[in-house]
């Protein structure tokens, strides 16, 4: 079936792909549903255990595989077909949120179980978004790409304003087994679209190398391309220290702000709102140039928001100062993205995004742990202010780089355009 006419605004242009259509249809509705269980399960934790340390071990056992299954996820993503890949991990994503609805709903589920569900969803996770990312850039191709990954951030984004809030009315309403239940659902809709997709048959060459070496291929990468190595280090840093606020989030709406599970939800989904607008102005971007200078500045606005945040005692102003935290976070992640993905060699996709994922989510753990046991010590509001400091020292040691950064990605990126020049004279009749 032909692709739709290219749509009048630029914002849009990614949509001319029927593929690229049912992708983000059906990651929308699912993802309003992972959101709606990130704040069920985050408010049923701390309403069981009232303890900032397990809030932490929650959030650390869910995305610790992204730092140590991610690379072999990566792996998978390069040596086979992305699209079936997707398919099973999103299916695998929906068996676990209906079995956390059953134990739920059925009044026996333990502070064990959510760890353990949790802990297999972090690994299904790790296979699936460097299938996924790399996916979306198989769908578009190169010229719609940018795009892409900022129209992919806004759904996400998009659907964390939306999803919280949700979230936080049906727990007050129905209880958290309920929104684990329309979460487990809500994956039909993923599962349906990808299966509607048209893709050409899979004819990535068979591997000669064995998948360590392929491994270390990807590492090798990462760690020898300044540019790659300088973005990626800024993201980790960024998520180990920053991006924990989000696992303190039930005790600041409870104990700092006191408020209810409503409050959760209306924090989160500020910064979400952030996090949307931060996505749609990506999305209007034509050229990647001056990107680096907009993460280098993001991470200054980041920490300097999460500092006002930290010192708030009030609802709304606690809720407008999350806005420009989640505008902030969102330019890194995604502009991070974006220039990753025009930096590496296709072959290379699913290997760099692994390690992307293990920057970006495999961090977090570390971070909410850490977060988790500083806030029983010295308060939550001391050590989201903490977090803040370090991404300012991280920013502006990014920022000194910066010239050398922008010169050394102008060369990479001149060798990749060559590469995806000679592929396409190569594949004309």
């Amino acid at each position: 079936m032909p692709d739709a006419p290219k749509p009048p605004l630029s914002l849009l242009r990614s949509f001319r792909h029927r593929n690229y259509r049912l992708f983000f249809s059906g990651q929308l509705v699912s993802l309003l549903g992972t959101w709606m269980q990130s704040v069920a399960q985050s408010w049923l934790v701390y309403q069981m255990t009232h303890s900032a340390v397990l809030l932490g071990v929650t959030g650390f056992v869910g995305q610790i595989p992204g730092f140590f299954v991610a690379p072999f996820g990566g792996i998978v993503a390069d040596r086979h077909h992305r699209h079936r890949i997707v398919v099973v991990t999103q299916a695998c994503a929906m068996l676990l949120a209906l079995l956390l609805a059953a134990l739920t709903l059925a009044h026996v589920v333990q502070v064990w179980h959510i760890l353990v569900l949790a802990g297999l969803l972090g690994v299904v996770t790790a296979f699936d978004v460097p299938a996924r990312q790399s996916l979306i850039a198989d769908i578009v191709g190169h010229e719609d790409r940018a795009n892409a990954i900022a129209l992919n951030s806004s759904m996400v984004t998009g659907s964390r304003i939306v999803g919280p809030a949700i979230g936080g009315v049906l727990v007050a309403l129905v209880g958290e087994g309920w929104c684990f239940l329309f979460n487990g659902l809500s994956y039909i809709a993923v599962i349906a679209g990808l299966l509607a997709m048209q893709l050409p048959p899979h004819t990535r060459a068979r591997p000669t190398a064995s998948p360590l070496e392929h491994m270390r291929e990807g590492f090798r990468f990462a760690a020898q391309t300044l540019p790659v190595r300088s973005l990626l280090l800024l993201l980790g840093l960024v998520s180990l220290t920053g991006m924990p606020y989000a696992v303190l989030m039930p005790l600041f709406a409870q104990e700092i702000l006191h408020g209810n599970s409503g409050t959760m939800g209306l924090l989160m989904s500020m910064a979400g709102a952030g996090a949307l607008l931060a996505s749609l102005t990506l999305a209007m971007r034509r050229e990647l140039s001056g990107l680096g200078r907009w993460i280098a500045l993001s991470a200054v606005v980041f920490g300097a928001s999460l500092i006002a945040f930290a010192a708030s005692r009030h609802v709304w102003l606690s809720a407008v100062l999350l806005v420009p935290v989640g505008f902030a976070m969102q330019i890194q992640m995604a502009g991070t993205n974006t220039l990753l993905q025009a930096m590496v060699p296709n072959a290379l996709r699913g290997r760099l995004m692994s390690v992307f994922v293990m920057m970006f989510l495999g961090m977090s753990p570390f971070g909410a742990l850490l977060a988790g046991t500083l806030a029983k010590a010295i308060g939550a509001p001391q050590t989201v202010a903490l977090g803040g400091a370090a991404c300012l020292v991280g920013a502006a040691l990014f920022w000194r780089q910066l010239p050398a950064l922008r010169l050394a990605a102008r060369e990479v990126l001149a060798a990749r355009t060559a590469e995806i020049r000679a592929a396409q004279r190569d594949a004309e009749p």
